[in-house]
């Protein structure tokens, strides 16, 4: 006798549905539970891309993304992507030019980190702002937390090029006591060769820089290892500038780029070569002036000199010392082993009979000692018998 043949409604069977589809796709069912693999977080799209030129290349600056389009944080920095593009002659992005350029490993972003943005410049061959003046050029940026899917790309931005001049190659700077002088040759052409018309200024530019890295960044600005950054100290109309504000002791970078009104806005030039200077306070203070010596006599009936004279007006003044000599035209004892800190002096160690010449010196912070004052004179009498 044949079993009969009964149609299996799934919905109404027993059978797991699962398993029954086993029975007719041949197909396995995952098991319960098990973990299905993590997808690699994609980075929310840059958004505040800007650009602008900055002598022979185009700096960008942008916002690094630390939080994937889910909302999570990110673990690490991502990578970031360069692109660059051309621009139709109606002024806008040609979106089928776009080229990768530049990749930034995540482990090296910090390298370009200013503040709370990336700055990244594109270097731009000087030619290319010759054969074509007015040239522009479209960027993009994307990150990348995987290999698997980067970011969507930034917004676009697009930078006009224009000549401009010759990085200056030699800045001089002369240590006096009051001011660090900068000095640098007038440019007489552009990056590319061609003549220079002429230069609406200059920018002047400090640094501090840690003394140990002075010699590497000599060679290479790169090197410099920053105490504070590199910022704009003040314009300069002429093809010089002094500097009052600094400290002896501090180890200062200093550049110079040149200025051309292109578009109706300023165009800085490449950095100059930079000049490192460490100045060293050798200037001692002014010798003090108007000294004058009194013999009184105190009611103990002794005699005794009382000096003053003019104060010295150096901020950086430690004090004087004076000196006492019985002959004339030599500086003799030192009364003072201390700094006086104002400018008086009793001296009770005088004798009757006695002439004495008076000098002071005035002392600054750095141990620096003036030339000694004008001589006052004095004679003691012999007390009456």
């Amino acid at each position: 006798m044949r079993p009969s043949r009964r149609k299996i409604d799934p919905e109404k069977s027993s059978i797991p549905y699962c398993l029954f589809s086993v029975f007719l796709f041949v197909a396995g069912c995952a098991v319960p539970g098990e973990p299905s693999p993590p997808s690699p977080p994609i980075p929310v799209a840059v958004s505040d891309l800007s650009a602008h030129q900055q002598g022979d290349g185009v700096q960008l600056t942008f916002t690094l993304p630390d939080r994937a389009v889910s909302g999570d944080h990110l673990a690490a920095p991502p990578s970031v992507e360069i692109l660059r593009g051309s621009v139709k002659p109606n002024g806008s992005p040609d979106k089928k030019s776009f080229r990768l350029v530049y990749t930034i490993p995540g482990a090296l972003v910090h390298t370009y980190a200013t503040a709370d943005h990336l700055q990244f410049t594109d270097p731009i061959s000087p030619q290319d702002t010759v054969t074509q003046p007015s040239s522009s050029l479209a960027y993009r940026v994307r990150t990348r937390a995987s290999r698997k899917r980067a970011s969507d790309d930034s917004n676009t931005v697009i930078v006009h090029l224009f000549p401009v001049p010759k990085r200056t190659a030699s800045l001089d700077a002369r240590i006096t006591e009051s001011s660090i002088d900068l000095s640098w040759p007038v440019p007489q052409a552009t990056s590319a060769g061609t003549p220079l018309e002429s230069v609406a200024g200059y920018r002047v530019y400090r640094g501090e820089i840690d003394p140990a890295s002075a010699q590497a960044a000599a060679g290479d600005i790169s090197q410099a290892k920053w105490i504070s950054p590199l910022l704009l100290l003040a314009p300069a109309p002429s093809n010089s500038y002094r500097d009052t504000l600094f400290d002896f002791g501090k180890t200062y970078l200093y550049v110079v780029r040149s200025v051309v009104i292109a578009d109706g806005e300023p165009l800085e030039s490449d950095e100059s070569v930079p000049a490192i200077v460490t100045p060293r306070d050798i200037f001692p203070p002014a010798i003090p002036q108007n000294l004058i010596a009194d013999v009184v006599t105190p009611p103990s009936g002794s005699l005794e000199v009382d000096l003053s004279w003019s104060i010295n007006l150096e901020t950086d003044l430690a004090g004087y010392h004076v000196y006492r000599s019985e002959q004339q035209g030599t500086r003799g004892q030192l009364l003072t082993p201390d700094l006086l800190l104002t400018p008086a002096y009793r001296d009770m160690s005088v004798q009757p009979g006695h002439r004495y010449w008076y000098t002071v010196t005035a002392i600054d912070r750095a141990g620096n000692a003036s030339l000694p004052s004008s001589p006052a004179a004095v004679a003691l009498a012999q007390p009456s018998q």
